[in-house]
């Protein structure tokens, strides 16, 4: 099994395989590799643990498969599991088997762990095979033994797909007859469970030949598509029940932590004020450690040791928090949430699917995630935002915002030159959740980072030059930002003939980096994530008097359902000033929008892209550089 663990987000992927006597599949040499075949067998005990038998065969079809496949992991806590690795070679294109070493195997710890001894439990065991070539296979064959339960008397697994093409999956699962197993098989065969001896054995199937290509922009492909979840938990309550039982937390009331929280609250008077001061504390104090909920114990660490250590995952950091908000008597329940690009949560609850965990505080009616060290209180990360929470000490299934508004006012201001060159101010006025999170990576900016954020600014818009940044304060935690570019540009218009000058009404971001965004697909056929925006851009263009105006973007104006935007051009003759604005808003019910939606708003979109690639048409005259008088003239 091969996993892509996101921040606190298990999208565990899974590679197909098992070898089948005589049997072969045409492989789309398109494809790096091919899923030939796997069956994994669980064997769950009354308890939650398990024995988990593996096998599987990958094909690799060209050199990208080689990077796909040659390099195999099987993560494991080592606390609670352990791996071992019964059968691992490769059958190169000619027939040769080339066995793995025992030297090509070893267990690394997992990089997000290196600098928290708090979770060096979490490993990966490494399998490295040799004479990976395209037309080999990949063989593999191994044991988990999870012999403490992630959650006692309970077991869950969730399968999505790995995105490439997959023959003769099977997923086996054998348990005590009197503990039954739900699941949402979306995609997959069903076979019907078989009781024999006190042990019922489940068993599903998968065979897909063909994946569409992941569109840009689209949500994870098992919002929508094929995935597997089993569970024994009944349902989302019974869940929830486990994770409020495991969750206590005797130190929760400890002096050191109780009067850090009545400190820091000394001056707020209301409760959302003395939440906010204390999530603005953990946020920028409690380092984040991105270990996703399910790989090891679902149990935080206590808060006085996460308080102390000033780091951990997602767990530590709502038992910190709310330890915190308990101490001045702020209201606040854990929430259980898949994060990411994860929208819809199965019919059967699991981890797996469910990753992360945040802080709903039911009397300001709004949630909190403090692992997002760059969001302010009152909103969320995009990877939590229109989502199903599991709410915790209710054992209700509940839902983050849908959507949120980010609010972006730009003015920039050029002056040409007669040579040709350019002078600019430019002004960025930010709100929402996006002011925080360029707040807080100016933050950690060092000076040539900076300088480059600077020259990144000018190449997005294709200018070259040097400018100068100033901000408004950097050390708030909310509010709006202001952001000052200053500086020079080369050549930004050649003197001497006509030429275009491009109609800018910002720099980076804006409505230029958002069509393209838009624009990136011409035909949609997956969900895919829009925000809410509301973009006002103002350029003014002073010319020098060498130069004249031959002519004019028209104005533009178009509204659908979704998107409004409208364009405006002016040119004063008697000043050689040229202004322009631009100002668009959307209007979207969600985060999460649908092919039809964007077939809907395509023309307006298309219509906004024409405008922003607008230009100024100019023609001017060259300046002769003053020559010196020759010495000696009559």
């Amino acid at each position: 099994m091969r996993l892509f663990p996101l921040v606190c987000v298990a999208t565990a992927g899974w590679f197909a395989g098992i070898p089948v006597a005589g049997a072969s599949f045409p492989a789309r040499l398109d494809d790096p590799y091919t899923n030939e075949g796997e069956t994994q067998t669980f064997t769950v005990n009354a308890d939650g643990s398990f024995s988990k038998l593996d096998s599987m065969t990958l094909l690799v079809n060209n050199e990208a498969g080689v990077a796909r496949v040659a390099q195999q992991y099987v993560w494991f806590n080592r606390n609670m599991a352990d791996v071992q690795i019964l059968e691992a070679y490769t059958t190169s294109a000619d027939g040769v088997r080339h066995d793995v070493q025992p030297d090509q195997i070893r267990d690394v710890q997992e990089a997000r762990s290196f600098d928290a001894p708090m979770f060096q439990d979490i490993q990966e065991k490494v399998i490295v095979f040799p004479a990976v070539e395209p037309g080999a296979r990949v063989h593999l064959t191994y044991r988990k033994t999870q012999k403490q339960p992630i959650v006692p008397g309970e077991f869950s697994d969730f399968t999505p797909p790995d995105l490439a093409p997959t023959h003769n999956f099977r997923l086996i699962y054998d348990l005590p007859a009197g503990k039954p197993l739900y699941a949402d098989a979306r995609g997959f065969t069903v076979v019907p469970p078989v009781t024999q001896d006190g042990r019922t054995r489940y068993e599903y199937r998968y065979d897909k030949a063909h994946y569409s290509r992941l569109e840009r922009g689209s949500v994870a492909y098992v919002s929508y598509g094929d995935r597997l979840m089993v569970s024994t938990f009944p349902d989302y309550a019974a869940f929830a029940a486990t994770y409020r039982s495991s969750a206590t937390d005797p130190s929760a009331h400890d002096a050191t932590l109780v009067r850090l929280a009545q400190n820091l609250t000394a001056r707020d008077r209301t409760p959302r004020d003395k939440a906010k001061t204390l999530y603005d504390w953990v946020r920028r104090n409690v380092r984040y450690v991105a270990i996703n909920v399910g790989r090891g114990a679902v149990v935080p660490h206590n808060a006085s040791a996460v308080l102390a250590n000033r780091y951990g995952d997602c767990k530590d950091h709502v038992a910190l928090y709310g330890a915190l908000l308990d101490a001045v008597g702020v209201r606040n329940e854990p929430a259980l949430i898949s994060s990411g690009t994860i929208y819809t949560l199965p019919d059967v609850p699991g981890y797996g699917v469910i990753n992360h965990i945040i802080t709903w505080l039911p009397d300001l009616q709004q949630y909190a995630d403090s692992t997002a060290s760059n969001v302010e209180f009152g909103f969320l990360p995009a990877s939590d935002m229109n989502r199903p929470t599991v709410l915790v000490d209710q054992g209700v299934v509940a839902r983050t915002p849908a959507t949120a508004l980010m609010s972006r006012s730009t003015d920039l201001s050029i002056k040409v030159e007669a040579d040709g060159s350019a002078s600019f101010t430019y002004r960025l006025d930010a709100s929402g959740p996006s002011a925080e999170q360029t707040r807080a990576m100016l933050r950690m900016q060092t000076p040539a980072q900076r300088e480059e954020s600077i020259q990144a600014e000018l190449r997005s818009v294709n200018l070259r030059g040097t400018a100068t940044l100033t901000t408004s304060d950097l050390t708030v935690a909310d509010g709006p930002l202001t952001i000052t570019m200053k500086g020079t540009i080369e050549s930004l218009v050649v003197p001497g003939a006509a030429a275009a000058i491009p109609a800018l009404t910002s720099l980076a971001g804006g409505f230029d980096s958002d069509t393209r965004y838009w624009l990136g697909e011409r035909r949609r056929t997956q969900p895919f994530v829009c925000h809410n925006l509301a973009l006002h851009e103002r350029a003014r263009i002073e010319l020098p008097a060498n130069f004249r105006v031959l002519d004019m973007p028209e104005a533009k104006r178009t509204q659908d359902h979704f998107v409004e935007f409208q364009s405006q051009y002016a040119f004063d003759p008697l000043t050689n000033v040229v202004t322009m604005t631009r100002d668009g808003t959307t209007h979207f019910d969600s985060e999460v929008c649908s092919p039809d939606d964007f077939a809907q708003m395509r023309p307006a979109i298309e219509a906004i892209g024409r405008d922003v690639r607008a230009e100024v048409i100019v023609k001017s005259t060259l300046v002769e550089e003053p020559s010196s008088v020759a010495s000696g003239a009559p």
